[in-house]
């Protein structure tokens, strides 16, 4: 448990990085009535922001200056009343704009994690072999997190802070050309400071974010085996390993804190030197004559005012980059297209004419490479080659039972059967035409395929059998009682509409590839493939499954793919593989005559049961 499945790439993303924006911004085309409004609502409440200030100038310098009592009063009441609708306005306006804004963030993220999720369930098994699933995992949850930090608390804010930074700085310089560009010195010590912290901080929150992964891949992986470490009384070490990554997590979220802790008080401190400055020139201007009391209250109000935008810019500048990295590597798997690609003409699947003749012609096959730990493909080598020269001949309404050491190649070339890959030589043909020429989707439908560990959906058993067929409850009922599958049906507590899967009843291994075999018959499939599906169940649900077959599948194409060779003595013909290549092909008392590969594997099965 090394990685845990999880790789942080090394690249971060860079804010100047124009081809990236300008595909998150598309997203939001679909959304851009919404945005309308929040620029307009951003433009309301930094205006309110803005006037306010000058407010305050207004009733120090007019109302209290001069006129009489009354007067001052009646004046100061109607500052302060433009004062509470102006707050009240920026308040209104944020409030709004906010809401919009998080609208727009939370439906194009979902709307990005659909998109995303389709796409990965559209490519071929041949990227999942290259790819690690808990780098796909980590697609799918932290990096659309971290976009969808950046909608909900940068894209939320970030134009309000550089639309009030053009705001105040404008009114500032309206307000006091001298004084402005005295605080302007400031700006060049502010914006390096910024931009150093945000360097520091990004650094920091990729590392805390790289470790959660880590430590989460960690606790799944753990609580998924924890009878495992019971068994073999694993707690304490598991506890240790535990201890030492939720300390390393402790570690680098302290070490942010601290990072924030030194420029949070730097800022404040420079903001503090600006107004002691320019309070002390200021202050000496008023006592000339040549600035009122109003325009430096309103100007050191401008300049808190000021302050507080670039605070938040540099603490939302890194949330952007991780971002911006989580995008770039999002996008690039929205780019990666399928090798198994669907005719342009597909051949239109009639089961009424589909006879189940399948060739093998000259077919080899190599898996890709997975990725090493920098997310590079690994140099290929030879020996990930899986298949060799496999040429077969299987005629409609045979079993073919296919039987070899583990690693031979058996289930490869099921896989290629029903194109989860694509040969990398020769071509497979169903009744006389390549695979290729079928839409992959049609062709599975037509290929029935039990696993050795089926999918059960945490459904009704009724749900879990018919999918998406479309079968009525009685056609169901139906092809159980023709099968005789009726009987396994008739033992739960509620029938067919007993729930199973998590949260509900617990199958044994048979009954569940006795749910996967009545599922594909539904399909009403012309070749039937059982992938080791007989290798964990007990003898009655055999039985099931024998008669089953006899009942539902007579006359059509058969194969069969079992370690256990007391299965594979039926079928008409017996294929045995070794090493990737075809061994060995003809019915059990021709093979035994042989006295080869298949003579050996009886006898070591044989010297297996007697032992």
């Amino acid at each position: 448990m090394r990685g845990f499945g999880y790789f942080e790439e090394g690249k971060a993303g860079r804010v100047s990085d124009f081809r990236l924006w300008r595909r998150i911004f598309s997203l939001c085309r679909v959304k851009r009535i919404s945005i309308g409004v929040s620029i307009l609502l951003s433009l309301l409440a930094t205006g309110a922001t803005v006037l306010q200030p000058k407010l305050i100038q207004h009733a120090i310098d007019s109302c209290m200056a001069t006129g009489g009592g009354a007067e001052r009063l009646d004046g100061l009441m109607d500052a302060a009343l433009l004062y509470g609708l102006a707050s009240a306005l920026a308040f209104a306006a944020g409030f709004g704009q906010v809401v919009a804004m998080e609208y727009v963030g939370q439906s194009v993220m979902h709307q990005l994690r659909s998109r995303l999720y389709q796409h990965l369930l559209s490519l071929d098994l041949a990227f999942f072999h290259a790819h690690p699933a808990g780098r796909l995992v980590t697609r799918l949850t932290n990096d659309i997190q971290n976009m969808n930090d950046m909608f909900s608390l940068v894209m939320v804010t970030l134009f309000n802070d550089l639309l009030k930074l053009v705001g105040i700085l404008a009114a500032l310089y309206l307000l006091n050309v001298r004084l402005a560009l005295l605080m302007t010195v400031f700006l060049p010590i502010s914006l390096l400071l910024t931009q150093f912290f945000s360097r520091i901080a990004r650094d920091g929150f990729r590392a805390i974010r790289s470790q959660l992964a880590v430590l989460n891949a960690f606790l799944s992986e753990v609580l998924s085996a924890v009878g495992v470490l019971q068994i073999y009384g694993r707690e304490a070490d598991s506890l240790v390993r535990f201890r030492q990554l939720n300390s390393i997590y402790l570690e680098r979220n302290l070490s942010l804190i601290r990072r924030f802790g030194t420029f949070m008080p730097l800022t404040e401190v420079l903001s503090s030197l600006a107004m002691a400055l320019i309070l002390w020139h200021g202050g000496g201007e008023a006592l000339q004559q040549r600035l009122t009391l109003g325009e430096l209250t309103a100007f050191l109000a401008y300049m808190r005012l000021f302050f507080q935008p670039m605070q938040e810019i540099a603490r939302k500048y890194s949330v952007v980059q991780s971002a911006l990295a989580s995008a770039e590597r999002i996008f690039e798997l929205l780019d990666i297209s399928s090798s198994i690609i669907a005719p342009t003409h597909p051949l239109h699947l009639d089961s009424g004419r589909i006879r189940g003749d399948i060739r093998f012609e000259q077919v080899s096959f190599a898996y890709q490479q997975e990725e090493d730990s920098e997310g590079q493909p690994q140099a290929h080598e030879e020996s990930k080659a899986v298949l060799h020269d496999i040429s077969l001949h299987i005629q409609a309404g045979e079993t073919l039972a296919i039987t070899g050491p583990t690693g031979a190649g058996k289930s490869t070339l099921v896989s290629l059967l029903v194109r989860f890959y694509d040969p990398t030589a020769g071509r497979i043909l169903l009744d006389g035409h390549d695979l290729r020429e079928f839409a992959p989707q049609l062709l599975r439908r037509k290929i029935g395929l039990v696993l050795q560990d089926p999918l059960i959906e945490p459904d009704s058993l009724l749900a879990n059998i018919r999918q998406d067929t479309g079968l009525t409850r009685s056609h169901v009922y139906q092809l159980l009682v023709r099968t005789g599958l009726d009987v396994f049906a008739a033992k739960l507590p509620q029938g067919l509409d007993t729930r199973i899967g998590e949260g509900g009843l617990d199958l044994s291994a048979g009954e569940k590839q006795l749910v996967a075999f009545a599922r594909v018959l539904c399909r009403d499939p012309a070749v039937l493939i059982l992938d080791e599906a007989t290798s964990s169940v007990d003898s009655e649900a055999e039985q099931l499954l024998e008669q089953a077959l006899r009942n539902g599948f007579t006359g059509r194409t058969l194969l069969v793919i079992a370690h256990r060779l007391s299965t594979v003595r039926q079928a008409d013909r017996i294929a045995v593989f070794h090493q990737g290549r075809l061994a060995e092909l003809g019915s059990h008392a021709e093979l035994l005559a042989r006295q080869g590969l298949y003579a050996d594997l009886i006898a070591a099965d044989l010297r297996q049961h007697s032992a």
